[in-house]
């Protein structure tokens, strides 16, 4: 008889260095609230628990979840997916700079069977969000020692996609993938919540 997972655990992964914006990204302050409060929402609102993975020196905002502190001296990605996964089973990576994400996106994954979950807007593979398990573990440690790329490292676990067209359920893609890594970007996300209507109207060619 097959065992049921248990849901996943979303992990904003907030170690950066966010030199693009001037340091402290995860307090960047975006509509009035900290950055990583919008990722940290998607995840509540999916009915999802959510961890915070950061650098001991990381500077964050007041939270009211759980913080793993990544030990990894390595400046990657991975690194924050690996240090979740050593107390989690099953992690779905979020950036903490990725303010419109959509609760119904992180719930799809959530929902999806298997050991790896990408979507994939195009023909590229976005490593967040994504669903990252232990049985990986090993192949993600090695990615990081040889300093891989994520879409590498992703393309050699196999994993289940959601593509076009089912992604574009969810909204419009150029703002569901957003990052916010420069203070232009910081300025286009403030307009985007200020004229909803306008950030409807955009296009992924846009």
């Amino acid at each position: 008889m097959s065992t049921v997972p248990a849901p996943p655990i979303v992990a904003v992964l907030a170690g950066g260095k966010g030199e693009r914006i001037g340091g402290d990204k995860p307090t960047a302050q975006l509509g009035g609230r900290p950055l990583i409060s919008y990722p940290l929402q998607a995840a509540s609102d999916a009915g999802l628990q959510a961890v915070v993975v950061a650098k001991h020196d990381t500077k964050l905002p007041s939270l009211q979840v759980p913080v793993i502190f990544d030990v990894e001296h390595r400046q990657h990605p991975l690194s924050g997916v690996i240090a979740a996964l050593m107390q989690h089973q099953r992690v779905i990576a979020l950036a903490c700079d990725m303010p419109f994400i959509p609760p119904t996106l992180l719930r799809r994954i959530a929902e999806q069977p298997g050991d790896a979950i990408v979507t994939r807007p195009g023909n590229f593979m976005q490593p967040f969000p994504a669903l990252y398990t232990t049985r990986h573990l090993r192949h993600l440690q090695m990615s990081l020692i040889g300093q891989r790329s994520l879409q590498e490292t992703l393309e050699r676990t196999r994993p289940r996609i959601i593509g076009d067209p089912d992604l574009r359920a969810f909204g419009v893609l150029v703002r569901v993938y957003f990052s916010v890594n420069t203070p232009a970007d910081l300025n286009t996300a403030e307009t985007w919540l200020a004229q909803p209507a306008r950030a409807a109207a955009l296009s992924p060619e846009d």
